[in-house]
């Protein structure tokens, strides 16, 4: 579980959710933003609009980002990436595809760490 290459991907996962969870709170000026279009864009207005959802899903990419990166309850932080992880990846697949390759990094990165931790999860199937 603590290989060289699981606390690799542990911590640029955990970076990447520290990164995208603040860009959706502060608003990152040095950030080059992608335009989103059609669909993508009235969806994308309407979670802005609504006040809060982008808002809690920032805090809680913060909190995973930060659990990963310090190694604290990565099993339960993995667990609570998981519907993140397929929601930015449904999204992407049919609202964005120009997003769809980092959706598609997160996802690789998500699974390959859920797997690494499985005998963590494998009494939930039992």
């Amino acid at each position: 579980m603590n290989s060289t290459f699981t606390k690799i991907l542990r911590i640029i996962l955990g970076l990447g959710l520290l990164f995208f969870g603040l860009s959706k709170l502060i608003n990152f000026n040095f950030m080059p933003t992608h335009i989103y279009t059609g669909d993508a864009a009235i969806f994308i207005d309407s979670l802005s609009n609504s006040g809060y959802i982008l808002k809690v899903v920032g805090t809680f990419e913060i909190f995973i980002g930060l659990l990963l990166l310090f190694n604290k309850w990565v099993s339960f932080a993995l667990l609570l990436l998981a519907p993140i992880t397929l929601n930015i990846l449904l999204f992407h697949l049919f609202m964005d595809t120009p997003g769809l390759i980092l959706a598609l990094v997160v996802l690789v990165l998500n699974t390959i760490l859920i797997y690494k931790h499985w005998k963590v999860y494998r009494p939930l199937f039992h």
